[in-house]
């Protein structure tokens, strides 16, 4: 098995999930920068050209770090799911991850692509810079709402970590260093955000 692993904030959330769940694997460092993932022999690996990916010991690659998350909970499980032990648990965990995803991960990371990321992906993807502030705009806007949703809760599902959690503090922290930091208004998510930096798997 091997996990193919680079900069940027979908292979960190996968890591950070690997680490929460004790799942160990040899890992392949793939050059984002300079663009090894748009060319073979990657791939043949992912025809995607996207990261991370798992390659399972049957040459089966598992490519979108949601799937790659739900393989390793449910293969590692001598430890607690961060998925859900319920069918409850597990529906508002994909719920949430769901949410985040499309309303605050993918529009806040194609804001920074489109603007400050423009030179390093313009040759590699399709590019509208500019739609980068409206993105941008719309991430803020839903991790306000987010925000104004989380009540007492210390973590977005409720008493427990799950996914959802991982994914939105690997977008969070990976936001603040291109120009989109959390706002200090967001006090809720704020709190939350510093008690996610502090648990060990946050340097994974």
């Amino acid at each position: 098995m091997k996990f193919y692993n680079s900069l940027g904030p979908n292979p960190r959330m996968v890591r950070m999930f690997m680490a929460e769940k004790r799942f160990t694997v040899p890992k392949v460092d793939v050059d984002l920068r300079g663009g090894e993932n748009r060319r073979e022999p990657y791939l043949k690996i992912n025809p995607s050209g996207q990261l991370p990916a798992l390659e399972l010991d049957d040459g089966t690659v598992l490519a979108e770090i949601t799937a790659i998350c739900e393989y390793v909970d449910e293969v590692k499980n001598d430890t607690p799911s961060l998925i859900g032990e319920t069918a409850d648990e597990r529906a508002r965990t994909r719920m949430w991850t769901r949410r985040i995803d499309l309303n605050i991960a993918e529009p806040g990371t194609n804001g920074f692509r489109y603007a400050e990321g423009l030179k390093i992906f313009q040759n590699r993807i399709r590019c509208i810079p500019q739609a980068a502030d409206d993105l941008k705009a719309v991430a803020r806007e839903k991790i306000a709402w987010l925000d104004a949703l989380m009540g007492d809760k210390p973590f977005i599902t409720g008493a427990k970590l799950t996914m959802a959690d991982i994914l939105l503090f690997a977008f969070i922290d990976f936001f603040k260093g291109v120009g989109q930091p959390l706002d200090p208004a967001c006090k809720k998510l704020t709190t939350w955000f510093e008690a996610m930096k502090a648990r060990p798997s946050a340097a994974a």
